[in-house]
């Protein structure tokens, strides 16, 4: 661990099983991680599938946490969690049990053959951009300079179905952390 309090934000979305349910418990064993602890969360989003479009609507939502860890091990993580939730890997934006992306973390600009921060597809997704900005309004960019809320009028493709619920409310739910 870097002893560091890091700000992450974290994409979250899932069209396979119990879409909400994979939210929430991805959100409650995010919540167990060592030196962790979740700070905001968006509402939940319905969308229309990115990529592959021959496949069931996503609940997507965006989280905002505290973390000690680094990047590579927040990641590390995720991808246990993933894992925990049921997700089988098949084709690229193809179906999902659970997909966690590190979105941002702090001002990292940084990229690497497992990660790149910030996420490259922030500013061409609506299913991202408009539950980033709901939780941090005035978040910007650190490759652009500009208020991420400044790209969506920019965006050329529409994801958004309608929003589901307020907000994905993870307390007092017993659904465990496998």
């Amino acid at each position: 661990m870097s002893g560091k309090n890091n700000t992450v934000f974290i994409g979250l979305g899932s069209n396979v099983g119990n879409r909400l349910e994979n939210l929430q418990r991805s959100i409650s064993c995010i919540n167990l991680l060592s030196n962790t602890i979740v700070k905001s969360v968006s509402s939940v989003y319905e969308t229309l599938p990115f990529g592959n479009k021959d496949q069931s609507d996503f609940y997507n939502a965006v989280i905002k946490i505290e973390t000690e860890y680094s990047p590579g091990e927040l990641l590390k993580e995720l991808k246990k969690i993933e894992k925990k939730i049921g997700r089988i890997k098949r084709e690229r934006w193809g179906p999902r049990e659970i997909d966690l992306d590190i979105l941002l973390f702090n001002d990292l600009i940084f990229s690497d053959e497992i990660i790149t921060l910030p996420h490259k597809g922030i500013i061409n997704r609506d299913f991202v951009l408009f539950p980033l900005v709901e939780i941090e309004p005035e978040i910007i960019n650190p490759v652009y300079n500009r208020r991420y809320k400044d790209f969506i009028d920019e965006l050329e493709s529409k994801h958004i179905l309608k929003i589901l619920y307020d907000k994905l409310i993870t307390e007092n739910i017993n659904l465990g952390c496998i």
